[in-house]
């Protein structure tokens, strides 16, 4: 345990800490180059900026629901061509799967 004389003075640290306050501003005021945005200090937004920017996104959002709706609603059918040229082809497909699954022994 130690004894009050080895303890530090709160009144010294303050010192030196008011002391060095200039030096610290100089170094966060640094330009530190490009960094990786994990490594960015935050820039706090007000609350405006806030409420706006999610006004924005909730807007953006709406505009692809509305976009996807109307994609969705707006399907042409298909050619009479393709759906046989696609049902021939199913009808293909399930044969060979029906062969290749079942346990006879193709001689």
């Amino acid at each position: 345990m130690s004894t009050p004389e080895e303890l530090p003075n709160p009144d010294d640290a303050l010192a030196r800490a008011r002391a060095a306050r200039p030096e610290m501003a100089a170094a966060l005021d640094e330009d530190l180059g490009w960094q990786p945005v994990w490594k960015r200090p935050r820039k706090f937004k007000s609350k405006a900026d806030q409420k706006k920017e999610l006004r924005k996104q909730r807007e953006r959002l709406r505009d692809a629901g509305k976009r996807r709706l109307a994609a969705a609603n707006s399907r042409r059918p298909r050619s009479r061509q393709s759906r046989i040229g696609n049902a021939a082809a199913r009808r293909d497909a399930r044969a060979l799967s029906r062969v290749r699954h079942s346990n006879a022994w193709l001689w």
